[in-house]
């Protein structure tokens, strides 16, 4: 009878590890109609996650990347919250992948953004309702309302902002533009300025995404997803109360799109809801950090700082009227202030890789990425090629002067690419542009400390950056 159990025991024991084997056998050697890629799957579920996601004190291209790229060269695979992955580092295959949308490729976000931005609305921005979307988006923060309409507001509110910071012993700045940024965007999306300032919630909430999707009390991703649904209480609050009194002459993004639910499918109040949510963040996480790490880098550099003041000084000096404000002949006029810009979007990379999921085998050099996977572009390694960029962790706007349009088409590519490039990446320069010009024109900035970057794989600041604000 014992020997009887014995062997039962030996056979249940030596299935499970046969199918146990079995598993991480067809984890490791996943299916494919050609060649995958070189590369790891590393863990079975876990992959190479943590790796992924570890802190790295420097403004380089992560390691998680740069070991990869050095080990395999321009395409690898690997797996990233149980999903596997493809990373794609050639420029040219980039270029062309990101103008096969809804062809070779879609919209994919990871399991943690998809979260944030609630996937199953977002399903729905595809073929003509994302065109829909982005007009619309366009039709508020693009050239048009930037040139007439915006441009003025920007220079009032930051002209308002760095008088009352003129006042305060030292400043957190990126802090206190992500409460600027915050109100700024509330106004034009939704033609109010809530009681409560979400700014400093909304500007770190992406470097809580960047960890692993744990939902559990005390953890990143929690606190993140908590500040989410602050936030989404209050947009969800002022798309109620909005449709009670449509219409109304207010003429913002929320009125057109209130008007528009029920013609447009896929148009939900939880889709609204979510997308002045979305537009929110992606004001304050791209922009804040811009300004920012530029502040950082101008105060670090006597030559820049003095080029940019010399610039600002003679833009005020060509006015006819010396009080008027900033007009969009000005603002083409800063050639070196967009080169700043540039440098600092270069450096910054402030997008951890562009994110798109197959929807067909597709062959690359010899090699397949089959259909269903996740195909990962890394920004951060075309703006940082040596080959490209001379000394590239050097900050140096004057490199701009002799860079090439073909050369930015398919290397500098930090509002994405093809037709889900970022809507508002001229809103993103514009605001910026309009800060430096205050800053030179009627302000001083000291550097008091901190500032120090790292990257995890989203730039972060490790301290918080004090800057005294004083007036001319």
């Amino acid at each position: 009878m014992e020997q009887w159990w014995w062997y039962l025991w030996f056979s249940i024991i030596s299935l499970f590890g046969a199918s146990l084997g079995n598993w991480i056998h067809r984890w490791r050697n996943p299916k494919c109609n050609g060649k995958l890629p070189p590369g790891s799957m590393g863990l079975p579920l876990i992959g190479e996650t943590l790796s992924f996601f570890v802190t790295s004190n420097s403004i380089d291209i992560h390691p998680f990347v740069a070991q990869r790229m050095k080990r395999y060269g321009s395409l690898f695979k690997t797996s990233l919250a149980g999903r596997p992955v493809v990373v794609s580092l050639d420029p040219d295959f980039n270029y062309f992948v990101l103008q096969q949308e809804d062809k070779l490729v879609e919209l994919y976000y990871m399991d943690s953004l998809a979260k944030l931005v609630h996937q199953d609305d977002m399903k729905n921005i595809g073929g003509d309702f994302h065109k829909y979307f982005r007009r619309v988006i366009l039709s508020h923060f693009g050239h048009e309302p930037l040139k007439h309409k915006l441009l003025s507001q920007f220079e009032d509110v930051i002209n308002h902002e760095l008088q009352d910071w003129s006042k305060l012993p030292q400043v957190d700045l990126k802090h206190q533009t992500a409460s600027m940024l915050f109100n700024t965007a509330s106004k034009i999306l939704m033609s109010c300025v809530p009681e409560e300032n979400l700014g400093h919630d909304l500007s770190d909430i992406l470097q809580g995404l960047m960890t692993f999707p744990v939902y559990f009390p005390g953890t990143a991703f929690y606190k993140c997803l908590k500040k989410k649904e602050k936030a989404l209480k209050l947009t969800s609050g002022v798309l109620e109360e909005r449709m009670n009194l449509y219409p109304t002459d207010k003429g913002d993004l929320l009125e057109k799109m209130v008007g528009d639910m029920g013609k447009e499918a896929g148009l939900t109040k939880q889709f609204v809801s979510h997308a002045l949510f979305g537009l929110l963040i992606a004001t304050i996480e791209t922009i804040a950090p811009t300004i920012t790490l530029a502040a950082k880098y101008l105060l670090d550099n006597p030559s820049a700082l003095q080029h940019l003041t010399e610039e600002h000084e003679r833009i005020v000096k060509k006015r006819e009227d010396a009080k008027s404000g900033v007009s969009w002949d000005d603002y083409k006029s800063m050639t070196f202030t967009h080169y700043v810009i540039n440098e600092t979007l270069m450096l910054g990379n402030f997008l951890p890789g562009i994110f798109r999921r197959t929807i067909a085998d597709i062959p690359v050099n010899g090699y397949t990425i089959p259909k269903g996977w996740v195909l990962l572009i890394i920004p951060a390694v075309l703006h940082l090629d040596p080959n490209t960029y001379e000394d590239p962790l050097a900050f140096n706007p004057w490199r701009w002067k002799n860079i090439e349009r073909n050369t930015m088409a398919k290397k500098f590519i930090p509002f994405g690419g093809g037709n889900r490039a970022c809507a508002g990446a001229e809103f993103s320069r514009v605001l910026v542009a309009v800060f430096l010009h205050v800053w030179f024109s009627k302000f001083r900035l000291t550097k008091i400390k901190g500032g120090d970057v790292a990257r995890a794989p989203l730039l972060m600041f490790k301290n918080v950056f004090y800057v005294k604000v004083s007036e001319k």
